[in-house]
């Protein structure tokens, strides 16, 4: 027998049994790596608010009975915000709102055509356009490039209101005590004299003064639908002129962490408007040929493409996270249930928002709120300067009204729309600034 036979089984002797994983010393890697098996997707927890039905409609009242009179701030205390949420006028915004955005519900911006207006809804447009025609009128003096407020806004608004009585008497409305308590909301809806801000109160004002010529029986249920795809986004165009003109702060921001720094009613009627739309998801708000195709018929798209032009970094995920977290959803019936939470939550149910909220005949407070105030001065006649309650917490000096709810610090918030048009004056407008690690 050869060395090399007579080796084998030599060699076949030092070879452990077993299979190879087995091997004296070594591991088995088979026993060490655990199963691989499909990763379920974690089920997202059930929101445990319901979302808000919309009430009846109720009747409109007997204009004979009523006594008119010019609306005036009743929500003094959480007292008579409590008894604001548990009254028929709760019921009766909640509902006109509500109503406003089903009737929009999968119909784009152009499904209403211009012979389809009623007469008072070409008025009211009308009105709109006059409206812009004196802002257009009224241009800001140069303050050197601040970011807060222009004064000549004031200007702007004392030309409004000498409009408002022929306004609405070229809606048809002949009584001069309604014309006074109708006028205060569309006043009050450009925005406030004394502070020069905006934000989702005087939204809601322009809201309420639409509800309140459905009152007077001057709109109708058949014009809900034009009164948010023609009037409202009239309204929208007009103020996002006002805000650019004037560098409007935004009243009661709560900075990049808020929905919007100004309105609300357009992600409302807008998630209604997508509610059921065949291709356009809600991540569609990240995609820019989207935005640029049908911004101008939906009006969720056409108000993220005009927040991203007033900010000064791109990307929504830095400037308007909330806006980007929602845009996870599943569905847009997910968003237009959440917005319909956040009116609720956020506007109806905010002291901060409903503190300057109006109260008159045609929308009247509740039995048992405080009285109005007596000493003559309303909010709008607040002037720079009055008396102003000064604190200090923390190291920070705090400003607040005397008549308001201190849901901020006194401190004056510059307008992301005024930091916006200073890159246009400076020629720098395509030059939005990204985070380093974006």
């Amino acid at each position: 027998m050869s060395s090399t036979a007579a080796s084998v089984p030599a060699e076949a002797n030092l070879r452990p049994a077993g299979p190879p994983g087995a091997r004296q010393g070594i591991p088995s890697l088979r026993d060490r790596i655990p199963k691989l098996e499909p990763r379920r997707k974690k089920q997202d927890a059930p929101n445990p608010t319901p979302i808000p039905d919309t009430p009846a409609l109720p009747p409109r009242p007997d204009l004979s009975t009523l006594t008119f009179k010019t609306p005036s701030r009743r929500i003094l205390s959480p007292a008579d915000h409590e008894l604001f949420l548990a009254s028929p006028t709760y019921k009766l915004v909640l509902a006109f709102v509500f109503r406003l955005s089903e009737s929009v519900i999968d119909a784009p911006l152009s499904s209403v055509k211009d012979s389809e207006l009623s007469t008072p809804v070409k008025g009211i447009l009308d009105i709109l356009n006059e409206a812009e025609a004196l802002c257009r009128d009224s241009p800001p003096n140069e303050t050197g490039g601040s970011r807060f407020g222009n004064k000549i806004f004031r200007v702007f608004l004392d030309k409004v209101k000498q409009q408002t009585t022929k306004w609405h008497t070229s809606l048809g409305l002949e009584n001069a005590d309604a014309v006074s308590e109708v006028s205060v909301y569309l006043n009050q809806s450009f925005g406030n004299r004394s502070r020069i801000d905006y934000g989702s109160g005087h939204e809601l004002n322009f809201a309420m003064w639409l509800l309140c010529l459905y009152q007077l029986a001057i709109l109708q249920e058949s014009d809900f639908r034009a009164l948010v795809l023609r009037v409202f986004v009239r309204y929208l165009e007009v103020m996002r002129l006002v805000q650019s003109t004037y560098y409007l702060e935004p009243a009661g921001s709560h900075g990049v962490w808020g929905l919007d720094d100004y309105q609300f009613l357009p992600f409302l009627f807008g998630a209604s408007q997508l509610l059921h739309h065949p291709y356009i998801t809600p991540r569609a708000i990240h995609q820019e040929l989207t935005i640029e195709e049908f911004g101008g018929d939906f009006l969720y798209l056409g108000q993220v493409a005009f927040v991203n032009s007033t900010k000064t970094v791109k990307g929504l995920r830095w400037h308007s996270p909330m806006l980007d977290d929602i845009s996870s959803a599943k569905s847009w019936t997910k968003i237009e249930g959440g917005m319909r939470r956040m009116f609720v939550s956020e506007v109806l149910r905010k002291l901060p928002v409903m503190q300057h909220f109006l109260f008159g005949s045609l929308i009247p407070p509740a039995e048992g709120m405080s009285e109005p105030d007596t000493t003559g001065a309303d909010e709008e006649d607040e002037e720079e300067g009055g008396e102003v309650d000064v604190f200090d917490k923390d190291g920070v000096r705090h400003v607040h009204q005397p008549r308001g709810w201190g849901d901020c610090c006194g401190i004056k918030v510059p307008s992301s729309i005024a930091a916006a048009e200073e890159m246009k004056k400076r020629g720098a407008v395509e030059q939005l600034r990204r985070i380093p690690f974006d």
